[in-house]
């Protein structure tokens, strides 16, 4: 546990939602807003009129997380309804994924060919990196409405004026409202293109879930080798259902936690060119904390449990993790030509020509447009646009341990200290 975790404190939250959590106290809110499988599966096939949900591989996922959220996430009253507006959110992507498939079958001819997939820690540079590169037209991103409710498939004609935009606009911003400091950590919009874990979330097999509530019981769930061909192959059928009436010439995407699964990642997708983003683990590690303390505390007031959540606070289990992507490498498990490296320290001091490696060493044609184009969106928003993110990071002796845990990683990838 890292002294970063331990300093963490919870913002205050505004006079509307302590005053709508206190009404808790007045009723059942159990009863209120129930969270119960059989009839949150019920209620996601009377909004959408659809009964396939294309197999089985997500009941048990789904039952776990649902009993982990009763149990363990110690929701407030603005919690439990958010929890219950994400369960059938993704209940509802279920249905309609494999709906537009049993409709249109067509859509199984579709082609998902070589994507490049940024992957890396979190806070590592991953987002910036993902908007940069969106700039390119040539490339097609799956934004944050369409993850959301990706059925009926997009058109090209309305991709721009959809009303499912404004409609998951709302949703979205509902976190600023709810803890405004949030806006100071991640920007949120729905045309802002967004992780894939998103859209995997819908599989229920996805690490999306628990950046979202403490539920350790599914974490360890996950943890136990669950199948992450289901959770890919799904994903990949969300993404030719998203390209079939609004074509992409090559898909780009991005999660953090891809660099997780790359096996899996490359069995879905074996021609991706995958970007693994390289930063100081212990300040990456310390950023993490503080936004995932603070998207918890949206949602409950149960205190931040640091040893709950080891893969993501532990430097420990971090490092193993890190480790393992160097491994993968070495034993031939994932091809060494189709990983390309993107330290944050290079796109941060000299972006242009941080984004030109990339584009060579993927084999991608780089001109002079993708530099003005670049430019332009670094000038639109600078940084600390959002305002300055604060953190912590360990000190003294601690320093020097959790850096030695780091040392093979940073030395083959050649990954700078920033503290």
């Amino acid at each position: 546990m890292s002294s970063s975790s331990l300093s963490w404190k919870a913002p205050e939250r505004p006079e509307w939602v302590q005053q709508f959590n206190a009404e808790a106290g007045a009723m059942d809110i159990d009863a209120v807003v129930p969270l119960d499988p059989a009839e949150l599966i019920a209620t996601a096939k009377k909004m959408t009129g659809k009964e396939n949900f294309g197999g089985d591989e997500w009941r048990e996922p789904f039952e776990v997380l649902v009993k982990s959220l009763n149990e363990e996430a110690e929701l407030n009253f603005f919690g439990r309804l958010m929890a219950r507006q994400d369960l059938l959110v993704w209940l509802n992507g279920l249905l309609g994924v494999q709906a537009a498939f049993d409709e249109h079958p067509e859509i199984e001819e579709e082609q998902v060919d070589n994507p490049v997939v940024i992957a890396g820690l979190s806070r590592s540079g991953t987002s910036i990196l993902f908007e940069l590169l969106a700039q390119d037209p040539r490339f097609g991103v799956p934004k944050q409405w369409e993850m959301m409710f990706p059925y009926p498939p997009p058109e090209k004609e309305t991709y721009l004026t959809d009303p499912r935009i404004e409609q998951c606009q709302r949703m979205i911003t509902q976190w600023n409202r709810v803890t405004p400091s949030f806006k100071t950590m991640h920007e949120l919009d729905a045309n802002i293109p967004n992780e894939c874990i998103i859209g995997q979330a819908c599989s229920f097999i996805s690490e999306y879930a628990p950046a979202l509530y403490q539920i350790p019981s599914y974490m360890e769930w996950l943890g136990k080798n669950p199948d992450w061909d289901y959770s890919y192959g799904f994903y990949k059928r969300m993404l030719k259902v998203l390209q079939w009436r609004n074509p992409r010439q090559r898909w780009l995407l991005k999660a953090p936690s891809h660099m997780n699964y790359l096996p899996q990642l490359f069995a879905n997708f074996p021609e991706a060119s995958v970007i693994i983003t390289h930063r100081d683990p212990i300040v990456a590690q310390a950023s993490v904390t503080n936004i995932q303390g603070t998207i918890y505390w949206q949602r409950s007031d149960k205190p931040l449990d640091v040893t709950a959540f080891e893969g993501l606070f532990d430097a420990g289990a971090m490092s193993a993790r890190l480790e393992r992507i160097v491994d993968w490498i070495e034993d031939g498990d994932i091809p060494r030509d189709q990983v390309i490296s993107s330290r944050y320290a290079d796109l941060i001091s000299d972006p242009a020509a941080a984004i030109e490696k990339v584009y060579r060493k993927a084999g991608l044609p780089f001109d002079a447009d993708v530099t003005k184009r670049t430019d332009a969106y670094l000038e639109a928003k600078p940084k600390g646009k959002f305002g300055k993110h604060q953190y912590d990071v360990p000190e003294g002796e601690r320093l020097a341990e959790v850096r030695a845990l780091y040392h093979r990683y940073q030395s083959y990838f050649d990954v700078p200290n920033e503290v």
